[in-house]
């Protein structure tokens, strides 16, 4: 499939530290197996990601949005004029498009994909929505460490938007390492030093809210989560059958997280990249965590990366948290 192009847009490709094959098969390597999570999101992850988003149990999406909805003049007031506005995750861009609507001269958006298909798609779509704005595409694995383009207009602040809760798909140790990084593009991207973080943080609640969210009655959840075995088939010379693994989510009280997996079905083995795997029956591979947070937990590890957290909004029943924070 051939990306959309722009003619007015110059994406920026950052190459990986580390390729998708090494990465795989150095998970599948160890005990317990896993794969990144950030592999999920291949075109037809991100497409089955969008869907999910729209499922009557995974309450995370339409949450924050209405949050957004609700306080956006007041979060655009923070941000303040001539801001350059960095989002990790972009995807779809729905939300940002919230924001922009009520932003005041905002000196550029930089969205930030691993996908590059659905990042050039969807710049293509805010082009059209928004003609005069400055927009900065980068394709890269926001994970690691990487350069901002440079912003054509000179620019107040900068502000790192990272919504969706993907800040829970990272291990509190790794999230202050996240942070610490967003800290820096920060600081970096503008003349000023106080650069904020606007980031979606999803509240501890009850587990079977939770398990349910990934557990959707439809199985788009499961269809996301089989569908890296098909893109390791497809790009690794894989031979997975996807009918030997099921999806399992459920929630881990001692993390405080939601974990995915996928489980063997059987003893089997496996080829990928001419390497071969060995799996038992119930031996799982995993895929994904979503860590939940009380709004102090989540102030403390700010608080060690660097951030201060200056506003939160909540829902009225305190499901999910959209957070303002500050670079010290």
């Amino acid at each position: 499939m051939t990306p959309p192009t722009n003619p007015t847009v110059t994406l920026h490709e950052i190459e990986p530290h580390l390729s998708f094959r090494e990465e795989v098969l150095r998970g599948l390597r160890k005990q317990q197996k896993e794969i990144p999570c950030k592999y999920l999101y291949d075109d037809e992850g991100s497409r089955l990601f969008d869907r999910i988003c729209g499922l009557d149990e995974y309450y995370i999406a339409r949450t924050e949005m209405g949050i957004l909805d609700r306080y956006n003049p007041e979060i655009a007031r923070l941000m303040g004029p001539r801001c350059v506005l960095v989002e990790y995750g972009s995807g779809s861009t729905a939300k940002i498009r919230i924001l922009l609507r009520c932003m005041q001269d905002p000196a550029a958006y930089v969205p930030v994909d691993i996908s590059r298909y659905f990042l050039l798609r969807a710049v293509g779509e805010l082009n059209a929505e928004f003609p005069s704005l400055c927009v900065l595409p980068v394709c890269a694995d926001f994970t690691a460490a990487f350069d901002l383009p440079e912003c054509p207009v000179p620019a107040e602040r900068a502000v790192v938007f990272f919504p969706g809760s993907t800040i829970g798909n990272f291990t509190p140790g790794e999230a202050k390492i996240l942070l610490g990084q967003i800290a820096t593009i920060c600081g970096a991207a503008s003349a000023q030093p106080e650069g904020g973080l606007l980031v979606g943080v999803d509240l501890r609640k009850d587990p079977a809210v939770l398990e349910a969210a990934y557990n959707d009655s439809e199985g788009v959840t499961a269809q996301f989560n089989l569908n890296v075995l098909a893109r390791i088939n497809r790009e690794l010379q894989g031979d997975f059958r996807l009918d030997r693994f099921r999806h399992l989510a459920f929630y881990n009280a001692e993390h405080g997280r939601i974990e995915m997996h996928l489980e063997s079905l059987a003893d089997q083995a496996v080829t990928v990249a001419g390497e071969r795997i060995e799996l038992r029956a119930g031996e799982t591979i995993h895929t994904e965590n979503s860590h939940k947070y009380t709004l102090d937990d989540f102030r403390e590890l700010a608080a060690k990366a660097g951030f201060r957290v200056q506003h939160v909004w909540t829902d009225d029943c305190c499901m999910f948290s959209v957070q303002y924070l500050t670079a010290d």
